[in-house]
């Protein structure tokens, strides 16, 4: 039986992380007939008179968003096998002719997660305040000099129980740490088999230590944090954005921040990205802006491109997909 035809997809730089790399694409040549050569937005004209064959798109970073006019060239089109993780920019049109996407999402979640955890882990011996406090007294007694509650038993709040948001919870399991969560989408009785209490933003903002944010990008989900939650925070308490920024009032958090030192805002992401030249998020000494840092790179892209391998031998084998986007799963997706 003739292998099936497949192409890849994508236009990202190696220097990232090489996602096919390592024998993936090797890999991948063993299960079908691939198309030698990578296509992308800018030479998919150039290709396209060969690709009217392709039944299975593997994809990543810089999959292009599909036209109908493209479309009419991939006429055998079944399947795309997205090895990263947000897919709106280009899902819907593939969703709505009924070609299978599936997306590598849940994990590109356990790099966010690690970077969340090892922030939360951080907040809870003090780290982040006290090396401000440090470089402002130069004494460590009194750069120390705050509560400082280390990680057994402190309250984090998870806002979103997304795969992020669950792979969060799941470590801190670990830690000893108590989680409470807001999401309109987790029912009582899932929280409880998560292992976490479902509470209102209000709720979480007040009890918790340190929040963490995950809440999906959806339209719905702009600017629902602001000024009357973070004024809710305890004394001492951090606020880590690896979501996304717009869901953030920027003057908001900025209004809290100038007028509490005590607080800590950690940010890998903004709206825009990176901040304005005259945000103050820059100049105040308790944000922490890193450069979305929060997503795979290096040598674990690969187990991306594992994933939908993986997804693709299911999916032709006629097994249950554990990744697919559907047109339900898109509409919640962040």
């Amino acid at each position: 039986m003739p292998k099936i035809r497949a192409a890849l997809f994508y236009n990202y730089p190696v220097h990232h992380g090489d996602v096919f790399g390592r024998g993936r694409r090797e890999r991948i040549e063993t299960l079908t007939d691939l198309y030698p050569h990578v296509v992308h937005k800018e030479n998919f004209s150039a290709h396209a008179d060969k690709l009217s064959d392709v039944e299975v798109i593997f994809a990543t970073w810089g999959m292009p968003a599909l036209t109908p006019a493209q479309f009419e060239r991939l006429p055998r089109l079944k399947a795309v096998f997205y090895a990263a993780g947000n897919v709106k920019a280009f899902a819907r049109l593939l969703i709505e002719r009924d070609i299978v996407l599936v997306s590598a999402w849940a994990i590109n979640a356990i790099a966010t997660a690690q970077l969340v955890l090892a922030q939360i882990l951080l907040t809870c011996r003090g780290y982040f305040r006290g090396v401000r406090e440090y470089r402002e007294r130069k004494d460590a007694d009194a750069a120390k000099a705050f509560h400082r509650s280390g990680a057994n038993g402190e309250t984090v709040g998870v806002i979103g129980m997304g795969w992020i948001g669950r792979r969060v919870t799941e470590h801190l399991r670990d830690f000893g740490l108590r989680v409470i969560a807001a999401d309109p989408y987790l029912s009582t009785e899932h929280a409880a088999a998560l292992g976490v209490e479902k509470v209102s933003l209000e709720q979480l903002f007040e009890r918790a230590y340190i929040v963490s944010n995950h809440i999906p990008d959806l339209p719905a989900t702009k600017q629902v944090l602001h000024v009357g939650l973070f004024e809710r925070m305890r004394d001492g308490a951090t606020f880590i954005n690896s979501g996304r920024g717009a869901q953030v009032v920027e003057a908001d958090l900025v209004k809290v921040l100038r007028a509490r030192p005590d607080l800590t805002a950690l940010l890998d992401v903004t709206d825009p990205e990176p901040p304005a030249a005259d945000s103050e998020l820059w100049s105040l000494p308790n944000a922490v802006i890193s450069p979305h840092i929060g997503g795979t790179i290096g040598d674990e892209v690969t187990r991306l491109a594992d994933c939908v391998i993986e997804e693709f031998i299911a999916w032709h084998a006629g097994r249950p997909l554990r990744y697919q986007v559907t047109r339900e799963v898109l509409e919640t997706m962040g």
